[in-house]
């Protein structure tokens, strides 16, 4: 994985709440039912940018202060996702978690899971990508216990211990093997539309009908002249 991805880097971003709330929005749906959640809750309640930086780049997103208390079913959040953003924005408020870099993982993510909605995979996963921090792992995460064995799915524990060999940098093989697992998909991709393509019905062929029609065609129609009538002067 290294000598076919050199220098790969943790993504991180700007702001941790973003990214926190952007991993709630994800859990149990796919990428692009998350993605236009978290685009109704940026127009909904962040802050709109004076000038716009460019295409979509027109807004903030909401502060913890706007979601603490923010009706969220109303742009399609089920009501246990919206109680975890709401919980989480009001945690954050009151001291309870935080972005401090300089906390260890274990106490990170167990300020974490003590919130309601909040498990290992996100608390790790926030922990990677607000912090940057290095050893972040989720364990149960579907895709890394895939990749990491040889074509079967191997249990969280048993990933838990094999990526005991790749402490303090585990964070660092999540994203080798999920970026792996990607390129296996991209690739996969064009072979399954040749195995469609070759096993989708024929369109039927055209019937081009051998019998040419003998009747005769029929003969113009010439109109007879229309009587003129004597001339009243009147304009037509």
């Amino acid at each position: 994985l290294l000598a076919r991805q050199p220098g790969l880097r943790l993504p991180s971003g700007w702001d941790g709440f973003e990214i926190a709330v952007r991993a709630i929005l994800g859990q149990q749906v796919s990428v692009a039912a998350a993605r236009t959640l978290a685009t109704r809750l940026a127009h909904r309640y962040g802050q709109p940018l004076p000038t716009p930086l460019g295409e979509g780049l027109d807004g903030l997103f909401p502060t913890p202060e706007a979601l603490a208390d923010a009706d969220l079913a109303s742009i399609g959040l089920t009501r246990s996702r919206a109680d975890t953003v709401r919980g989480v924005a009001q945690a954050l408020l009151d001291g309870r978690v935080d972005f401090h870099a300089e906390r260890t993982l274990d106490d990170f993510v167990a300020r974490w899971v003590a919130l309601p909605g909040i498990g290992p995979w996100t608390a790790h996963y926030i922990a990677m990508r607000a912090l940057g921090h290095p050893d972040a792992f989720p364990t149960d995460d579907l895709v890394l216990r895939q990749q990491a064995s040889e074509g079967d799915t191997i249990t969280g524990k048993a990933l838990a211990a094999l990526a005991e060999h790749w402490r303090p940098w585990r964070a660092y093989a999540v994203i080798h093997l999920w970026r792996d697992a990607a390129s296996k998909a991209d690739a996969r991709r064009p072979a399954q539309a040749n195995r469609a393509a070759r096993h989708a019905p024929s369109a039927p062929a055209a019937r081009i009908s051998s019998t040419l029609s003998t009747s005769p065609a029929p003969s113009p129609t010439i109109a007879k002249p229309a009587r003129r009538g004597r001339s009243t002067g009147a304009t037509p």
